[in-house]
């Protein structure tokens, strides 16, 4: 057995034994010997293998995995620009918090000196954005190597996992030639991990809870949940009277306290004078609306944040108190104004029933409609995975309340990078009915993810794609005002012209288009494999129509 060989299938098999069920592999020369490993650990059913051809498919691929498992997945690449392209995928991992572990093949240093093909810096090639980077010695025949590499890759399995929810690990491997194996000669010392199938290095737990606020003090307050704990918000939420505001509205909330229509409340600033709370408890980061940033900013509340063991937001740098979770089982802010939660409730009620009636006048398809249309016909515990830019806002300001539907976005980062890959990801994670909400763009941006090869497995996902030929996003924001019509559509609307029948045709995903509300019920029933849902639309509405249902929601609570 050769060096790079005996590495690999040590590396394979200590993974395996740190837990984990699947693995994804972009395909190279000299990630071979990693290739091959994984391809043994698969046919002996100790792991499940999924391969990609595009790199940043397959790093968003595992983020998806990874993001619904709560268990690191690996991706390993070749050298080059390959692990270039897993870079927004690593971006996306350390801002969301998820357990990526990043395994790249590499040169040896005297071929990196020598100009070597397909070689670039690969040494903490994606900067501050990993937990941990390390870079294994090239593997010789000599004893204690298979101590060192077990040893290194539970330390950086530790590094992914741990806080409240993980982040991404870096490990990059050179190998020398040969990069296959050579026959099943007995490397010279034994390769074998511990017995019982156990961890090389069990890393003990410290036994310390989660940090929690203690600040809590007023009746008068505001849950606002961002990225995660919507089901923890809503409950605690409930029993201390607060109202609990998400950024995708009224989907994954639960209980009477839940204010399907918060964001559109927020917005009026003549509702939040009267309004205003004493506290705000953010949960995660939110990084949708602009009126929940400046509702962070305004100086007359105090920020209190859970922020789940990573980053967080603080648009007037002025957060009270920080710590990781605002504690289930505390007992509250103290004395509950009884009539704080029924008047957020009250405006709630009107604000929904406004908003729903003016929808229902408005001309079919428009974004809004499609998504209210789409998280109403969700089968019960379906996950939806919703992308960047307008379809987030519309699940927001449209849809009503589901609190059995889990959602995922890719918010830690914010891109629209890999966004197909990652709801293929997370529905083999899930398990049992997934959808995806997407604009045409991001669908387009990852259209690399419908490429599935015959031995992949394909989840039962239903990709629903938001066609309006562009960018409709920049349609809400400054730069859509009249005053720049004459450069909108080709620099911010970039019209491109896609038949999105013939492309999914060309990956031999099953398509349809759907022209109104009852075919698109019937295309979002249950039904197994990889299909793709098209609603084509106009973008030329999308200003008028958000304006109408703004309008419509401010006359019903102001008059």
């Amino acid at each position: 057995m050769n060096p790079s060989t005996a590495q690999a299938e040590v590396i394979v098999d200590e993974l395996v034994r740190n837990g984990v069920r699947h693995a994804v592999l972009a395909p190279g020369s000299r990630n071979a010997p990693l290739a091959y490993a994984l391809h043994r650990a698969a046919h002996a059913a100790r792991l499940r293998l999924h391969v990609r051809i595009d790199e940043r498919s397959a790093g968003f691929l595992a983020l998806g995995l990874a993001a619904r498992t709560r268990q690191p997945v690996p991706v390993f690449c070749t050298s080059g620009t390959a692990a270039s392209n897993l870079h927004p995928a690593v971006s996306e991992a350390y801002h969301a918090g998820v357990p990526l572990l990043v395994i790249t093949a590499d040169r040896p240093p005297e071929l990196r000196a020598a100009g070597a093909n397909q070689t670039i810096d690969q040494h903490r090639l994606y900067g501050s954005e990993v937990r941990l980077f390390d870079e294994l010695g090239v593997a010789e025949a000599r004893s204690g190597q298979n101590a060192y590499w077990r040893s290194q890759v539970c330390r950086a399995w530790a590094a992914a996992a741990c806080g409240m929810r993980g982040g991404p690990v870096h490990l990059n491997l050179p190998f020398r030639e040969p990069l296959v194996p050579d026959g099943d000669a007995d490397w010279f010392e034994p390769l074998e991990g511990r017995p019982g199938g156990e961890r090389w290095t069990e890393v003990a737990d410290r036994g310390s809870s989660p940090s929690s606020l203690g600040r809590l003090s007023s009746g008068r307050g505001l849950v606002l949940v961002g990225d995660w704990g919507a089901e923890e918000a809503s409950a605690w939420g409930e029993r201390v009277g607060w109202p609990v505001l998400s950024e995708v509205g009224g989907v994954g909330v639960s209980g009477p306290a839940a204010i399907s229509t918060g964001m559109w409340l927020l917005s009026l600033p003549e509702f939040i004078r009267e309004h205003r709370p004493e506290q705000v408890l953010c949960v995660g980061r939110p990084t949708v609306f602009r009126q929940v940033q400046q509702l962070l900013a305004d100086s007359g509340v105090e920020v209190l944040l859970a922020h789940g063991g990573i980053g967080w937001p603080a648009p007037a740098h002025d957060v009270r108190e920080v710590a990781e979770t605002f504690g289930t089982d505390s007992e509250g802010p103290g004395p509950v104004d009884p009539q704080w939660l029924t008047a957020w409730q009250q405006a709630d009620q009107k604000a929904s029933a406004a908003l729903h009636a003016a929808l229902d006048l408005e001309r079919w398809p428009n974004g809004p409609a499609v998504a209210r249309e789409v998280v109403d016909a969700l089968p019960e515990n379906s996950l939806l995975v919703l992308g960047s830019s307008n379809p987030s806002r519309d699940v927001a300001l449209a849809a009503r309340q589901r609190p059995d539907v889990l959602v995922h976005r890719n918010r830690g980062a914010a891109g629209i990078d890999g966004t197909v890959s990652t709801a293929l990801g997370a529905a083999t994670g899930h398990g049992g009915p997934a959808y995806a909400l997407l604009g045409d763009l991001t669908f387009l941006h990852d259209s690399n993810g419908l490429m599935l090869g015959p031995y992949e497995q394909r989840p039962d996902l239903t990709i629903v794609v938001f066609n309006d030929d562009g960018g409709g996003i920049f349609s809400l924001l400054e730069q859509g005002g009249p005053e720049h019509s004459d450069s909108f559509d080709r620099v911010f609307g970039t019209p491109h012209g896609t038949d999105l029948a013939q492309l999914c045709a060309a990956h031999r995903v099953e398509h349809v288009q759907v022209p109104g509300h009852a075919e698109l019920r019937e295309a979002l029933r249950p039904k197994p494999g990889l299909r793709v849902v098209e609603v084509r639309a106009n973008r030329d509405e999308l200003r008028a129509v958000h304006q109408r249902l703004h309008a419509a929601v401010r006359s019903a609570l102001l008059g």
